[in-house]
């Protein structure tokens, strides 16, 4: 039989490591001196110690292997940690997507100042209203008067916290004039229609967000960058994109300190 210290040379281990794998049951020495306390070990343990060694260089945990070692299957314990990796895979593939996009698109300038990220958008009630827009600057009247409409219409009415208003463009391509849109305002409650004022729940979805520092007419560069981040890192456009507006002329006197998100929905190839 081997002493601790000897066995753990020939485990490769540490002492620390087989103290504590017998505490909790996992291999316990083959006999322990009741006087001394010391711990003995034979093949027996070492066998089962690389046993031991081989699961744990799988990533199971240490109740995982216990539970084999006490007979459990190990194939459904294999499977889910299987399927655990594979999952980390995709996410680590993802992530060097991201990384190598970013990398090459250092060549274009207009790139620069943007990133993309990944998130969820809630689930959420708004009021909406589609209208022929004849350009940007036109939001700046058109957008408070359908608020206030709707605001003297149901009184009760309260926006969700953080503001969420956003617009969807229609056309299914960018114009500079006389685009078709939805406006929608996330709001705590639903009502019934009125005029050309709709209610309704939008669902949550999975989208890309570039956020754009600057006057509106600079979008088209933050559109640019999106469309090929989501081609590059293997994803598809599962919807009209949204365009949520967080500071503008309402709170910001330069346009340079606009910021505006860009929202566009996803799904993988």
């Amino acid at each position: 039989m081997f002493r601790i210290g000897e066995f753990s040379k020939m485990c490769k281990t540490t002492i620390k490591t087989l103290r504590y794998y017998d505490e909790i049951g996992l291999l316990k020495p083959e006999e322990t001196d009741k006087f001394t306390s010391y711990r003995f070990y034979t093949t027996n343990q070492l066998v089962k110690f690389h046993h031991v060694q081989s699961l744990r260089q799988m990533g199971l945990s240490i109740n995982e292997i216990k539970q084999i070692l006490s007979g459990i299957s190990a194939k459904a314990i294999l499977e889910r940690r299987k399927s655990e990796l594979v999952a980390e895979i995709s996410f680590a593939q993802e992530q060097l997507s991201r990384i190598q996009f970013i990398l090459l698109g250092r060549e274009e300038p207009n790139f620069m100042n943007y990133q993309a990220i990944i998130k969820e958008l809630q689930e959420c009630i708004v009021y909406s209203k589609r209208m022929t827009v004849p350009s940007y600057d036109a939001y700046f009247q058109l957008i408070p008067v359908l608020g206030k409409k709707v605001t003297q219409k149901y009184p009760d009415i309260k926006c969700m916290v953080p503001e969420y208003c956003f617009i969807v463009y229609l056309d299914g391509e960018y114009k500079e004039r006389d685009f078709n849109v939805e406006f929608c305002e996330a709001i705590d409650r639903m009502k019934p229609d009125f005029d050309d004022i709709k209610f309704k729940k939008i669902e949550s979805t999975t989208a890309v967000s570039v956020m754009h520092k600057g006057a509106y007419s600079g979008l088209s560069q933050a559109y640019a960058y999106a469309f090929k981040w989501i081609e590059e890192n293997g994803y598809t456009v599962a919807d009209a994109p949204r365009e949520s507006y967080i500071d503008g002329i309402w709170n910001k006197e330069n346009e340079e300190d606009w910021l505006t998100e860009l929202q566009v929905p996803i799904v993988k190839k």
